[in-house]
């Protein structure tokens, strides 16, 4: 067994040792402008991590250097490029608050929607990410409506549109499938109010016009009325705003049984 003097010998060794380790990746730079070169020379050779580390030392010696906006720009583009895409997201909005003048703020701002967008996960899970890309590519089209990059910035907020309807479309087909046909019409109708430029949106109202009659049957007579009109309503709507629609043959025989449904409570 090791006496205490030299324990504590034997430790300091392994302490050297382990910063001797670490010291041999140490960043080293006398400037901004060395911190943004060498950032830059491992930025284009790929190593973005290692890039994010000297753009970030580059604001050691403050954020009035010429290099500062420089850096904040590719500090960020390295987290994107690396799939930090959280990191990404701050940094470019940084860049957008600090630099608002800079000209490249309008490739910064599409970069941020671009940095929620890569996050945005499978339609099943939780869509924040998703939300937040849509409202930062609305952001982008509203500040740079002129933008080359318009119609990618529209083509992805309408994709990303898509997977919150599908969403909500499933959330809709769940609690049909479980006889909550309240919830389930609320569901469908709110597909089609949000999201009534996506393909769900016709699907959409035919199942509002399926579970409105199905709820109609689970309920008082009093309100059974209120309910079948829901139905009649939402097949009315579908006619005038989908005409070509494949649904409409199943929408038409849903229409006939409310319709009938209707009458028959009326004449009583």
């Amino acid at each position: 067994m090791l006496s205490r003097p030299h324990l504590f010998v034997t430790l300091l060794g392994v302490v050297v040792l382990v910063a001797g380790c670490s010291g041999s990746g140490r960043l080293r730079y006398e400037s901004p402008q060395e911190a943004f070169e060498k950032g830059m020379q491992l930025y284009n050779d790929g190593k973005y991590a290692r890039a994010a580390e000297y753009f970030q030392g580059v604001f050691d010696f403050g954020r009035t250097s010429e290099e500062a906006a420089d850096a904040q720009f590719y500090l960020a583009r390295s987290y994107y490029q690396d799939e930090q895409f959280i990191l990404a997201a701050n940094e470019y909005t940084r860049f957008t608050d600090i630099y608002r003048n800079d000209p490249r703020s309008e490739e910064a701002e599409f970069e941020r929607a671009m940095s929620y967008y890569e996050q945005s996960p499978k339609y099943e899970l939780d869509q924040t990410p998703t939300e937040q890309a849509i409202t930062y590519f609305q952001l982008f089209l509203d500040r740079y409506p002129s933008s080359e990059l318009v119609d990618d910035a529209e083509e992805r907020s309408r994709e990303l549109r898509e997977k919150l309807a599908h969403k909500e479309f499933a959330a809709a087909e769940l609690y049909e499938r479980r006889e909550i046909y309240e919830a389930a019409a609320l569901s469908y109708e709110r597909v089609f109010d949000l999201y009534p430029d996506t393909r769900w949106a016709d699907d959409a109202l035919l199942g509002a016009i399926r579970t409105y009659i199905l709820f109609a049957e689970q309920s008082v007579a009093s309100r059974q009325e209120e309910r079948l009109q829901a139905a009649v309503d939402h097949y009315e709507r579908l006619l005038q705003l989908f005409q070509d629609s494949p649904v409409l043959d199943s929408a038409e025989d849903l229409y006939q049984t409310a319709a009938d449904r209707l009458e028959n409570l009326r004449a009583s």
